[in-house]
């Protein structure tokens, strides 16, 4: 690319999608990503910055992609909000740019040649959110709770409505708005709203004290239970009308998909009849009680204790939860004949997957994914490993996220 085209405008065919949801062209050789573009797109886009790669703006489109569509969220229009990245593009292609990220991904960083099939759809493309985090903040005598643009991290727009969250999530955020002058006195929040099992769960975080917590509980009349963290503290129960489960950390964000993508994971265990199973990262148990109720012997690993004691109290006589990092215990729960693990965004810790390659290697590894990258780093850490199968799910229409379910077998098998 030239001087005087990366300190202006250029014109720019956009080719694919990337992983955070940018529009991929090249220009003169140069990779460009460009925020709001579409597969198909031929657009005018000013270069912000050209080094290795180009990142650029949108300035007009020249010919709109088939795949286009005018985006119904008026927040992602005027605000540019960046709580979904390809609202802008059709629900097919969507799946195609998700099925598409994995595959170049995974060929880019991991060197395996793999066919992706098709990512599999959300039933819901809209009103899937089980749950909604919102910045606040009180400025000049107001409060304001939204999400941030997209292109301004530090920036936050008042949220109206959220076509991508539960009605009941967002009725919940409104009640909240009414009770702001309840609200610990800090200039800067953070809240939460999950449904839990049909019960309306609010979290707030931040402040110091909270000499109105029993007004604002009375105020936001939705909620079932009212939890707050302090600064430098961490989240208790302070009222509850009816119960529900603990704390706003775990639960699925679609649950539709989540029990479509676990219920994938116990039938490629299933097909192995082990009698030995490791589930790491296991939260409270779905997948780990499934197993053990086929008759496998489970030892499951969860650094969270109040997610590990639901998972211990679930599992039969014979099964077991440990409590730590899977980088630090899973070497007692060795060997086994298959391994699950399903990671944060950050993949997989290196001692996990030393450990995996060198002390009684499971026959088989399914590694449950929700970052493409983390799984093909990890997979260069996994050499006496293949791809026997990979499929992809659909959890966060709207959105660039996928999740990604790797099984994986001994390369000499």
């Amino acid at each position: 690319m030239s001087v005087a085209a990366a300190e202006g405008v250029i014109e720019l065919a956009v080719q694919s999608i990337a992983a955070g949801g940018d529009g991929v062209g090249r220009s003169e050789g140069l990779v460009v990503f460009v925020p709001r573009t579409a597969p198909g797109d031929v657009a005018r886009v000013r270069i912000d910055s050209a080094k290795r790669f180009a990142r650029g703006r949108l300035v007009e489109i020249l010919t709109p992609s088939s795949a286009r569509i005018d985006p119904p969220c008026t927040h992602y229009r005027v605000d540019a909000c960046g709580g979904c990245q390809i609202q802008h593009i059709r629900y097919a292609a969507q799946l195609e740019a998700k099925q598409g990220i994995v595959r170049d991904t995974i060929t880019r960083i991991a060197k395996r040649s793999v066919e992706i099939p098709r990512t599999r759809p959300s039933a819901r493309e809209w009103r899937y959110r089980t749950k909604l985090t919102l910045a606040m903040r009180h400025d000049s005598g107001h409060w304001k709770m939204g999400l941030h643009p997209y292109d301004d991290p530090m920036g936050v727009f008042q949220l109206e409505d959220c076509p991508i969250t539960d009605e009941r999530i967002v009725a919940a955020w409104r009640e909240i708005m009414g009770a702001a002058a309840f609200l610990p006195p800090s200039q800067e929040l953070r809240g939460t709203v999950r449904l839990a099992d049909e019960e309306i769960v609010v979290l707030i975080m931040g402040g110091a004290t909270w000499p109105t917590d029993r007004a604002f509980f009375d105020a936001v009349r939705s909620a079932s239970a009212l939890w707050w963290a302090p600064e430098e503290s961490v989240q208790r129960l302070l009222h509850e009308r009816r119960h529900a489960p603990a704390g706003t950390s775990f639960g699925q964000i679609n649950t539709a998909v989540a029990e479509e993508l676990r219920a994938h994971v116990v039938d490629l265990v299933k097909a192995y009849a082990p009698a030995t199973v490791v589930d790491a990262y296991s939260g409270t148990g779905e997948t780990a009680t499934r197993l053990a109720a086929l008759g496998a012997t489970v030892t499951a690993i969860e650094l969270d204790r109040d997610a590990a004691a639901v998972c211990a109290a679930r599992l039969p006589p014979g099964s077991r939860c440990l409590v730590g990092r899977v980088e630090s215990v899973l070497m007692k729960a060795l060997p086994a004949d298959i391994v699950i693990v399903n990671p944060p965004r950050a993949g997989l810790h290196e001692r996990v997957t030393a450990t995996l390659e060198r002390e009684g290697p499971p026959r088989v590894i399914v590694y449950v994914s929700c970052d493409p990258a983390t799984l093909a780093r990890d997979l260069t850490r996994l050499p006496s490993y293949r791809i026997a199968s990979i499929a992809t799910f659909d959890m966060f229409p709207q959105t660039a996220h996928v999740e990604t379910v790797c099984e994986l077998v001994p390369a000499a098998g």
